[in-house]
């Protein structure tokens, strides 16, 4: 990847990870596919079947994500992943994404998720990868607080790619984060679009 191209990545993955912290009562996190892409309208039909109609702000940023694996995950790397209490106790991984090493700590934390009803996002650093009935990670985050997460063999892991306005074409999975204005109408600053035959798992 050359250095124009990594730059637009981490710009956009920066903002996605921003918009994720933000939390405002406007902020919307959109699942699904488009449906059609009309200068700066996109149509976009989320997982429960509605449509939405979303404005693509000037300059918006796009990124695609690449699969990735398990075993691609080592000590010392940023991750964010999607968990989910388990019924026999910890937390079970929904969806992993390693991040690239220039984002070290962006967005670190964890917070509420609405991938699945009461699901977590924790964004922390690996201190520790173990193999407990598959693999499981430690991350660490805000200040050395911890959090032991299992991942099951089925679970997406991905990392941030390029990816551009082309992409977006009807069918490809999406996830968009926008806001809603006050008017109800939705804003998007950013869209990570399946562009390497991998749908977006957050």
């Amino acid at each position: 990847m050359n250095l124009k191209l990594l730059a637009i990545v981490l710009g956009t993955v920066s903002g996605i990870v921003g918009a994720t912290q933000a939390g405002a009562a406007n902020a919307a996190r959109l699942r699904g596919t488009v449906v059609s892409v009309a200068g700066s309208t996109l149509t976009v039909k989320e997982r429960d079947g509605k449509t939405d109609v979303i404005t693509l702000a000037d300059g918006s940023k796009i990124s695609g994500v690449a699969k990735a694996s398990a075993e691609d995950i080592k000590q010392g790397d940023f991750l964010g992943i999607a968990s989910i209490s388990k019924a026999d106790g910890g937390s079970g991984a929904l969806e992993v994404v390693i991040f690239p090493a220039a984002l070290k700590g962006t967005g670190e934390g964890d917070r509420d998720w609405d991938l699945q009803p009461n699901s977590r996002m924790t964004n922390g650093t690996v201190a520790d990868v173990t193999e407990i009935e598959g693999r499981t990670v430690t991350l660490t985050y805000d200040n050395g607080q911890k959090k032991q997460i299992a991942i099951p063999q089925s679970t997406p892991i991905v990392t941030f790619a390029t990816a551009t306005p082309a992409d977006l074409a009807p069918g490809v999975a999406v996830f968009v984060n926008a806001e809603r204005s006050g008017d109800g109408k939705l804003v998007a600053n950013r869209i990570v679009v399946s562009n390497h035959g991998i749908a977006p798992p957050m």
